[in-house]
């Protein structure tokens, strides 16, 4: 899967607003990152890398891994595959958007 349709099937999750009321980003390295701003209204879905509340580390393989329910978040986080950076309560939250 592509930075692109992750990026678009993130958009079609989020919707309106994911109930996050904050801003995160999937940096995926050298792959590029997927920002979700749900501050705003409608949420806004797109790959700018500029500073959010929360940021989430991880390759894109590991992250397919997670959202396809082959990987535990909280054992991928506990391996090192899956890095938080700034406000930890947003990524505790991000079920409702991964599915």
């Amino acid at each position: 899967m592509s930075l692109a349709e992750i990026t678009d099937t993130m958009r079609s999750r989020v919707g309106a607003g994911a109930g996050l009321g904050k801003s995160v980003k999937f940096d995926f390295g050298d792959d590029g990152v997927v920002r979700i701003d749900d501050s705003a209204s409608p949420a806004v879905v797109d790959n700018a890398d500029v500073p959010v509340d929360c940021t989430v580390k991880v390759s894109m393989s590991d992250f397919l891994d997670i959202a396809d329910g082959k990987t535990n978040p909280q054992m991928a986080f506990m391996m090192g595959k899956l890095k938080v950076e700034g406000d930890m309560s947003v990524a505790l939250q991000l079920g409702k958007v991964l599915g």
